[in-house]
């Protein structure tokens, strides 16, 4: 009986169980001699019943550990204890890929075409070293919390060397993902291979496989004989056109290699996150899925209600257009156009009401107005000084004029005149009181 606790070959020891196929269970384990974690894959007991299956099983298994390649699971041992045959392989920390799409339903086209490639690499790795997988699915492809894929479970692996792990009267393999070639009871290729991991794409892109029935031979048979139902409308048109071919019914109209396939996978994945993060253009938004880009109206563009789009409501007035440079000619490409002189905003008139008369520009600098009112006020500053300067003379004289006793000249009234040595008074003089003197 199989229980945790127990010891394999001496040295491994079985702690938990991790997954179940058609082969046997899966635990996880700990080399005891190494004290490495370890996965443990323990082959149905039935299994060992057919005449050569643990010598050709024992072969594959040194097949698989010539394999080196980062994307595919490390066989480390193989062995035979208590009637059981059991193999050693790389423990991966990580999610099966079938668990992540329980979860979540179905991944974006990018991250698909990743995990893809990822798979298709690895695929190749063992294709070049004459192993047929026989079972991608997305139970046998770990992913680690970095995002890197492995491929475990070559449990029934077939290569050339070692030949084809049957049962007599068995198709091994797992219904929903087997190719319309093993399904007829062919010898699988690295086609095959290519096949399933197209299928485990078309199941990440739209959540559901492309077959399903009431038995496993019913499911197989649909791989033969019926084509899955198109991909969702939001697909790519790349990205659909590599999972079709990889699960044509023909395998000469497949991928020709999984290396041609993991290319194509990568540059599509490499494509929509050039469009994902690409800035938006012209208010065109990208959608993370890869569609095809969603139009916005910009601010102040016309919406639904615009004569741009028909169908809406209320119509709106169009956007207006940029007005081009006022400058003859075509500008320097990239140069920044000048916008047009502005006009004079007229003010709003009502209909039928008077005109209002428009307001007279000021004057000018340079039209003469300024130069003559600044004569002016030359012409009153002199006129006050020469008054100012009368006065001063005329204050200077009287005290000039003054006698011995120190009295001041006697003046005459207002429109008199001065007594001076002169006989007579000026010429043009009159004076107010005829032959009137003060002394």
């Amino acid at each position: 009986m199989i229980s945790p606790g127990v010891t394999l070959g001496g040295r491994y020891r079985l702690d938990e169980r991790i997954a179940g196929g058609g082969m046997g269970d899966v635990w996880r384990g700990t080399d005891d001699v190494l004290g490495r974690t370890v996965a443990v894959k323990i082959l149905l007991p039935a299994l060992l019943d057919e005449p050569g299956f643990a010598e050709r099983f024992r072969g594959e298994a040194r097949t698989m550990a010539t394999i080196n390649h980062p994307g595919v699971v490390d066989v480390y041992d193989y062995g035979s204890d208590q009637q059981l045959a059991f193999l050693v392989m790389e423990y991966v920390e990580g999610d099966a890929l079938s668990r992540t799409l329980s979860r979540v339903g179905r991944l974006t086209p990018a991250r698909t075409m990743a995990l893809v490639a990822q798979a298709a690499d690895a695929l190749q790795a063992a294709h070049a070293n004459g192993i047929v997988h026989r079972d991608v699915k997305p139970g046998n492809l770990l992913v680690r919390p970095n995002g890197t894929l492995v491929l475990t479970d070559f449990g029934i692996a077939r290569s050339a060397l070692v030949g084809q792990l049957t049962v007599a009267g068995s198709v091994l393999g797992t219904a929903s993902y087997i190719s319309p070639e093993q399904a007829s009871g062919a010898v699988a290729t690295p086609a095959s291979d290519v096949y399933a991991l197209g299928v485990v794409a078309y199941q990440c892109l739209s959540g559901h496989r492309p077959f399903d029935g009431a038995t496993p031979i019913e499911i197989a048979m649909k791989h033969v004989r019926e084509h899955p139902r198109p991909l969702p409308a939001d697909i790519p048109p790349a990205v659909r056109a590599i999972v079709d071919r990889a699960m044509a019914k023909d395998p000469g109209t497949r991928w020709p290699t999984a290396a041609a396939m993991a290319a194509v996978a990568r540059q599509a994945a490499s494509s929509i996150n050039t469009q994902v993060h690409q800035p938006a253009v012209n208010g065109s938004v990208r959608p993370h899925s890869g569609g095809p880009a969603v139009n916005r109206p910009q601010s102040g563009a016309p919406t639904s209600g615009s004569p741009q789009y028909p169908g809406s409501g209320a119509a709106r007035v169009p956007y207006p257009p940029v007005p081009r440079p006022v400058s003859g000619g075509q500008g320097a490409r990239g140069a920044a156009s000048v916008p047009p002189a502005q006009q004079q905003q007229q003010p709003y008139r009502h209909p039928g009401a008077p005109a209002m008369p428009h307001p007279q520009p000021a004057p000018k600098q340079g039209d003469g107005s300024g130069g003559r009112q600044v004569l002016i006020v030359l012409a009153v500053v002199l006129a006050l000084l020469v008054l100012l300067c009368a006065g001063v003379i005329s204050f200077l004289l009287k005290q000039g004029n003054t006698n011995a006793l120190g009295a001041a000249e006697p003046q005459t009234t207002v429109a008199s005149y001065r007594l001076t040595k002169q006989a007579g008074p000026p010429a043009g003089l009159i004076p107010a009181t005829e032959g009137r003197q003060t002394l």
